[in-house]
This record gives C-alpha cells, structure tokens and sequence, in this order.
C-alpha cells in the first residue's frame, strides 16, 4: 500500500511539474500575419529572390503546411480573417461575405453604427465585431490570463484588423482613406493613445506616397520596380493588356502601403511593450497586410508588380522579424503566416495561353434575372418608387433580387410583399426561387444552383461541404450558386474589372483551389521545423496556435490541432 501510495504521490509531483514546465514554454508574444489575397504559390514561385530574414526564414526555421485548403465558400477577406481566428465556418462565426445586409441596408461586417470613431470623424471609424458570433483565439488568450494578456490588432482595411481582435482586444487600428492616420473607434477608447497620435503626426502615409510619385519615370509604370524589369522571370512583361490604369496616387494600391502597415506594427511593439507584459502572459499582435490584396485585384497574379510587391514584402518581414529578436527576444516569440484567400490567375492570361477561362458577370446576370422575373411573373408596377430597373448604385433596394453577394441570390421581400397580387408573398417567393435557380442551371459558367434547404444529393465533395460550411441561415442568401472552377467573377467594390473589353486584374470567392489554397506556417518558440505535405484547413489554424498556448478553443472551433510542437 505504502508503494501504491509513493507512486501515486511521484505521478501527481510529475504531471504537476510537466504542467508547469509546459506554461512555461508560452512564447511571450505571438503574432499572427495576415497577407491578403496570398497564393501559397508565391513561397516557391519567389523563393529564389527573398532574402534570408523574411520569408525564407519562415520556411527554413518554422513548421510548413503545404497543402492548405479553405473549406468553405465565399473565398473573401472578412470571411477568412474570421475563419483563421475563430477556427470555425461562416456557418458558425456569422461572418458570411464582405457586405452583410441587416435592417434595409448594406455594410461591411464590422460597420457599427452606434460607435464612433477615434482619431476620425468620417463614417470609417464606426467599426466594432459586434457581429461576429463567437470567440477568437485572440479572446481566448485574454480569457485564459484573466485578461493580463495584452492583444493589439493592425491593418489598413477595418474589417482585416477588428476580426482578428476579437471582442477583447485592447485596441484595433485601422486606416482612415482619406488622412491615412490609424484611427480606432469608442469600442475600444476614448481617445487614441498619445504614441499613436505622434505615429500619426509623422505622416508617413503621405511620405510613402510623395516618394512612389516622385520615383517613378513612366506614367503607365504602377511604381518604380526594385530591379530590372527584365529580371522579373517568373511574370508577364510591363505593359499587358490585362492591368488596370495605374492608380499610383493612392497608397492602398502600393507596396509602400504594407510598409506603412509594418512601421505601425512594429511601433506598437515598441510603445505597448508586446512581449514583455511585467504579469509574465503572452502578449498577442495581429497584423494584416492588405496591399497585396489591393494590388491583386488591379494586375493579377502574373504581374510584375505582384512579383515586387512580395519581394519588398519580405524585407518588411525581415524589419518586423529582428524587431522581435531584438525587442522580445529571440526564440521567445511565436509568429504564423497565412490569408484569407488566394486568387485566380487573370482570366485573358489564361485564355491567351489556351487555358479554359470564364467570367462570372455580375452586373448582367442581375439584370437579366430582375427582367426575366418581372416579366414572366407580370409583376410590373406603375409606383415610380417600385420601377424593377438596375442603377449606378451597387445594390438597388427596389429590385426583386436586390444582390448576387459572393454568388448567393438575396431575393428582396419588402419588394415582393408588395408587387405579390394573390396574398401569398411566401408562396411567390418560393416560386421565383425554383424559376431563378432554372435560369441560373441555364448559363454555362454555373456549375450548381440550389436552395440550401433543399440541397441536391448528386453535389459533390468537397462543393458540397464548403456550401453547408459557408451558410448561415440568418444571414445568407436564398439560393447558393456554384460557378464552375474556370470561372472568375469580374466585379469587385462595385466596380467593373472591365478596361477595353478586357477582364483586367484578379478576383476571388469561389471553390477553385486558385482561390481557397492558402500558405500557413508557424515559427518560433516551441516550434519545430518541418514540410507537411497532408491536407488541413483554415480553420485548424486557431487551434494549432490554442495548442501552443495551452489555452482553450474559441467557442465555436470545429478545427484540428494540428502538432507542429518540438
């Protein structure tokens, strides 16, 4: 009995003693990074021209996942800046598409009207997660520590920086496009901290912009490349026909955008102490880099100037990294790297080198649908507030469908409440549903087209699983449309990709693995080095970092650690 007893004693002091030893391989920091719009592609597409301090350090020190996938559709940033954090699905985090349509109007998910903003008066600092459903890996961190854990967030778009935040983030910071200060809003303070004002009096926006200006040669350049062109192997030459109009007079359409986002980001360090929080808890700093998204969008994938923009991307990288060394310490930090998206190679690129290449024009297949609709049910109407037409406006609140948001149908039911001339506005609902999904089934580029209610056995996987992923009954559309994988859609922010009758740039939001392969690395303390080339998914990304942290999942995680441990 004695030596029962002995034993018992030694196996509680032991797993006591692993316990502790375990907390005390918390890293003092983490920092999640963000890059918008990051192919997983680029880590090898690039490789032989990063340094050795960005992202080759990433690669040769940290843990690989080669082959990870979005599971769910839409591919787009507040979907996948909610996915990477939460470690669960649209159909759980709320957070389905970049707009979200909440009493009569259209917004970003992280538009608050009953907040105000910091540092600025105009309606971008109205932000807050007050939609967002469940908790992040960042709220967690907090929770785990009785909030002595310091959590900052940083990023030029609103939504890339209040998403990762979480609920308890003690500030989030953002652009204002107009000052291009980083503002805040009263979700988090009152005022900005007096460091971040000075950050601001600096005007460094401003001075990135004056030196992209004054550096370049050629009006038809976007700027002024870091080497010779002719050095840009791995992309098309400077001039295709496929690029936007430069937009080199604003600095979200420029490289010099993300440095702006690392100086802020490495002056939180610096000034909220991250990394050495005196109650000995790991501090958290998410940053997204948002640039790359927006040059995308203008050039696509095969540019040179997405070539150089990952190239200066990495020596940012290398800035933030020995800021951490010197500042934290190194091997007492954690950083991962992952996005939200990727994106599909330019649809002419694709068409000139006989790969097959579609558009998914949105504009017009609004508009035919509202006209066919109007026109077979006979539910045209003489009221001047009620004309069934399309306009300038993005969403128009006087049409039958009011939007195709990331390929779902949303059906406008103040509308067909009142053109509904049997009493049943229900039953015509359901009717123009089942006549929608039979024009949509019609057009080539439209793989799938279903209630999701009432899915159809013969979808495929993994289509079919990434549509359940991505719907949430209270805030998706009425019918989910599946494009097939050649096909991207051509509008974004209201606009269309359109220059001379080209598709110009990139887009992104559909299944094709163009958009949902994704890079995820983990580097830092605790972490060991290895390729994996096994299938995982974004939302094992939180968990991972959870496991690391030994702290609790975010409520609604549907993630797998995955064990990148030493």
């Amino acid at each position: 009995m004695k030596k029962v007893l002995t034993f018992l004693v030694m196996s509680i002091y032991l797993l006591g003693a692993f316990a502790q030893q375990e907390l005390q391989q918390r890293p003092r920091l983490v920092v999640g990074i963000m890059v918008d719009q990051m192919r997983w592609d680029y880590l090898v597409r690039y490789n032989d021209r990063y340094g050795e301090g960005g992202f080759k350090r990433m690669m040769e020190e940290g843990y690989n996942c080669n082959r990870l996938l979005i599971n769910y559709i839409p591919t787009v940033t507040a979907v996948g800046h909610t996915a990477v954090y939460t470690g669960t699905v649209p159909a759980f985090n709320g957070i389905i598409a970049n707009s979200l349509y909440f009493d009569g109007q259209w917004a970003t998910p992280v538009r608050d009207w009953n907040v105000q903003g910091v540092g600025t008066q105009r309606t971008e600092g109205k932000a807050s997660p007050h939609r967002l459903l469940c908790t992040t890996m960042s709220d967690e961190l907090r929770l785990a520590t009785n909030f002595r854990s310091k959590v900052i967030s940083v990023s030029i778009k609103d939504r890339a920086s209040v998403l990762p935040g979480g609920h308890c983030a003690n500030a989030a910071y953002w652009m204002d496009s107009e000052s291009m200060d980083f503002i805040s809003s009263t979700y988090y303070m009152k005022e900005l901290p007096q460091w971040v004002k000075d950050f601001n009096a600096k005007k460094l926006g401003q001075l990135y912009l004056d030196k992209a200006k004054k550096e370049k040669k050629d009006k038809k350049l976007f700027w002024n490349l870091l080497y010779d062109a002719d050095t840009y192997v791995q992309s098309a030459g400077l001039d295709e026909p496929y690029y936007a109009p430069s937009t080199g007079s604003i600095l979200k359409y420029l490289p010099y955008g993300n440095t702006y986002t690392a100086d802020m980001a490495m002056a939180a360090i610096e000034h909220e102490h991250l990394g050495q929080n005196p109650t000995g808890m790991t501090d958290f700093l998410a940053i997204s880099f948002s640039c790359t998204d927006m040059i995308g969008h203008k050039v696509g994938p095969n540019a040179p100037w997405i070539e150089d923009t990952y190239l200066r991307l990495d020596q940012d990288l290398k800035r933030l990294f020995d800021k951490l060394d010197s500042t934290v310490g190194k091997g007492e930090w954690v950083a991962f790297l992952s996005a939200d998206h990727a994106g599909s190679h330019n649809v002419q690129f694709r068409r000139e080198h006989g790969i097959p290449a579609e558009t998914w024009p949105y504009y017009q297949v609004i508009r035919e649908l509202n006209e066919t609709l109007t026109r077979e049910f006979g539910l045209e109407t003489n009221d001047p507030s009620m004309q069934l037409s399309i306009n300038k406006k993005k969403y128009e609140a006087t049409l039958l469908i009011h939007s195709l948001e990331c390929q779902n149908v949303f059906f406008n039911d103040t509308v067909i409440a009142k053109v509904c001339k049997d009493g049943d506005p229900k039953a015509l609902k359901e009717r123009l549903k089942a006549r929608t999904i039979e024009l949509l089934m019609q057009k080539e580029n439209v793989a799938y087209a279903f209630d999701v209610k009432q899915m159809p056995p013969y979808i495929p996987e993994p289509v079919r699983t990434m549509a359940i992923n991505g719907y949430n009954p209270k805030r998706s559309g009425d019918i989910v449309i599946v494009l097939e994988g050649n096909v991207t859609e051509d509008c974004d922010d209201g606009y269309k990709s359109d220059y001379k009758g080209i598709p110009i740039g990139t887009n992104h939001s559909v299944w094709s693995p163009y958009d949902a392969h994704i890079p995820f690395i983990v580097m830092g303390k605790g972490v060991r080095h290895a390729w994996d080339n096994r299938t995982y998914h974004i939302v094992d990304i939180a968990p991972t970092i959870c496991a690391l942290l030994n702290i609790q999942q975010p409520s609604s995680c549907v993630g797998h650690a995955i064990d990148v441990r030493k």
